[in-house]
């Protein structure tokens, strides 16, 4: 998983930015923090089964966030471009 994060070329980081990928069809692997409200990361499961896409959980907000690069926890991740 790390190696696919590092690798990417293109990825947004947050729930509203996850969401609009996923709404365009632009999210290839989304990732979710198990530590997240439901009521924050249900839309975007229910985004991903529409669209055929497994979600990946990472352990902890604060693990997401720094996956992905930024300073602050993120409950919700996607790699649009690989």
């Amino acid at each position: 998983m790390d190696d696919l994060i590092s690798s990417a070329r293109r990825k947004v980081v947050g729930t509203k930015e996850t969401m609009k990928a996923l709404e365009r069809g632009e999210a290839k692997y989304v990732f979710i923090a198990r530590d997240a409200e439901e009521r924050v990361t249900s839309p975007i499961i229910t985004l991903c089964e529409a669209g055929g896409i497994e979600p990946q959980c990472v352990d902890t907000m604060a693990e997401l966030g720094k996956k992905f690069g930024i300073k602050v926890k993120a409950a919700a991740a996607a790699i649009t471009e690989v």
